[in-house]
């Protein structure tokens, strides 16, 4: 009886070693990579959703839910498809991308300072003991105005779209599988039928990815997120 204890005990902990990290993180902001309620340096607070909501008087509501960030007025190149097909056409000229992109590059584009929210004036060097954050412009995974180098976003991506280029599944019959879900590309990673920021990215963790994964709706291990549209 023992033996089969201490069977039983090893196995469940081989388990917990060799379980994947990508299923082992709680569903929601908390404790995500956007949560930034133990940044106090600049986030005295030490609230989660200030940084970009705020329940009263938000200074950019127009960009997204009560918006509580300064908006990044960059123009950005938008990506150009050698085929045509996947152009990152944002209006009639290189203007900020629309909707959740355009929030997204209020921290992520290094032209505004995390800790410009709450109609605080910001600024673009923050020094944070306890992270390590120094000039904005050095943080890993800020992006810059030339998106002519990146995924293209702000674009439309329908039906039509798939059968133009060739090699996209169709959005509106392709699923996949985001934590217990299993929605069209069309329902769980498009707005308004178009590519943003957030097709890829969970920002606010609702199913319960892994931390260190930037947040992602599918792993791209094997390349898996990247084939959940493209049809290689």
């Amino acid at each position: 009886m023992k033996r089969l204890l201490s069977f039983a005990a090893g196995s469940a902990l081989l388990l917990v070693l060799t379980t994947p990290a990508w299923a082992q993180v709680p569903t929601g902001i908390v404790g995500s990579a956007h949560d930034f309620s133990d940044e106090t340096t600049w986030n005295p607070s030490g609230e989660v959703c200030i940084v970009c909501h705020t329940p009263h008087s938000a200074g950019g509501a127009a960009d997204g839910p009560l918006w509580n960030h300064t908006s990044t007025t960059t123009e950005y190149t938008p990506y150009s498809s050698p085929f045509g097909t996947l152009q990152g056409t944002i209006g009639t000229t290189a203007a900020v991308p629309t909707g959740v992109s355009k929030m997204c590059l209020s921290c992520h584009d290094g032209s505004i300072a995390l800790n410009d929210f709450a109609g605080a004036a910001g600024t673009p060097v923050i020094i944070d003991a306890a992270t390590g954050y120094n000039d904005i412009s050095t943080i890993t995974g800020l992006l810059d105005t030339d998106g002519s180098d990146d995924h293209p976003i702000s674009i439309t991506f329908t039906t039509a779209t798939a059968s133009a280029d060739g090699f996209l599944h169709n959005p509106s019959s392709r699923t996949f599988t985001w934590g217990s879900a299993t929605p069209t590309i069309q329902v769980g990673m498009l707005r308004q039928d178009k590519v943003e920021c957030s097709s890829c990215h969970d920002v606010h963790n609702e199913r319960g990815l892994a931390v260190g994964s930037a947040l992602l709706k599918v792993t791209n291990a094997g390349s898996a997120l990247c084939l959940t549209c493209h049809n290689k």
